[in-house]
């Protein structure tokens, strides 16, 4: 099969029709191009805000509000997409306000015209003042014709824990917006990190570019990335393809699932097994004082 890795930059839209064709004219470039399956960025979404106005855009509350609103649509136009393309589809991210607080929530699309959801479990510094977005579970596994696919929400990436409890995935998608290069790092490290850890290929997809109208989004810096285990049957860098930093567009790599069974099976090292050695009981820690 073959992967699409975002990199998304944000545009101003007149009115619906110009953010339906603009998503159209991506999904069926990744399609036309043998894509099987698409990753959109985090908070790609925002974007939404723009046919509400820049009165809306002027502040975080009344931008998140004005693209919650929208989600119902936007999810419409990517469940017909991946439909008439034949292709899964991780939409872009969105801010979704709930009766009781507001979620970073990625909506993921099939063939067959189903709609499931991941929400971001760990917030970083900026979604939790000023944006006010909390956490939120379950962590989900979905099980397709693509092979079964977990989804960690940027910051999501760099918490190991949270990959490991979704292990069985195949493919684990990791959605990101950075506002820098340090950012845009610490999620490629982390995705090749969780990648290693339970032997399985990691997608990165990433907003890019400046977006100046939305304080949310002033700045974005990323690429698209797919990652592997360095280890039988891959490349030895661990990477199968990564983008241009900051250049929009898909990135694609071409992933055989029989050789992610085979490295759990078979490969030079066993990570994915061997973590349940880590948690057994090694006793109390000990600490040695050689000052």
């Amino acid at each position: 099969m073959k992967i699409a890795a975002a990199a998304y930059p944000l545009d101003w839209f007149d009115d619906w029709t110009a953010y339906e064709a603009k998503l159209t004219d991506w999904v069926t470039q990744a399609a036309g191009a043998g894509a099987d399956l698409l990753v959109f960025p985090e908070y790609g979404a925002m974007e939404l805000v723009s046919l509400a106005g820049e009165a809306a855009a002027a502040t975080n509350d009344s931008a998140i509000r004005a693209v919650s609103e929208r989600m119902d649509d936007v999810n419409a136009l990517h469940r017909d997409l991946a439909v008439k393309h034949g292709v899964h589809i991780l939409g872009a991210s969105a801010p979704v306000v709930l009766a009781d607080r507001i979620v970073n929530r990625a909506f993921f699309h099939t063939p067959r015209g189903e709609t499931v959801h991941q929400d971001k479990i760990v917030m970083t510094m900026w979604e939790r003042d000023p944006m006010g977005v909390t956490g939120n579970g379950p962590l989900r596994l979905f099980d397709t014709s693509v092979g079964t696919v977990a989804i960690n929400i940027c910051y999501d990436c760099q918490f190991p824990l949270l990959a490991r409890a979704q292990a069985e995935a195949d493919l684990l998608l990791v959605p990101s917006t950075t506002e820098a290069a340090t950012g845009f790092w610490r999620v490629r490290i982390g995705a090749r990190a969780r990648a290693l850890e339970a032997q399985c290929v990691s997608v990165v997809a990433s907003t890019v570019g400046p977006y100046p109208k939305l304080e949310l989004m002033e700045a974005s810096h990323g690429a698209g990335g797919i990652f592997c285990p360095p280890d039988t049957g891959f490349p030895v860098t661990g990477i199968l393809a990564e983008g241009e930093e900051n250049r929009p567009g898909w990135t694609f790599a071409e992933i055989d699932r029989a050789a992610i069974a085979h490295v759990r099976a078979a490969g030079i090292v066993r990570n994915r097994t061997h973590w349940a050695e880590t948690e057994a009981d090694l006793g109390p820690l000990e600490r040695i004082d050689l000052r």
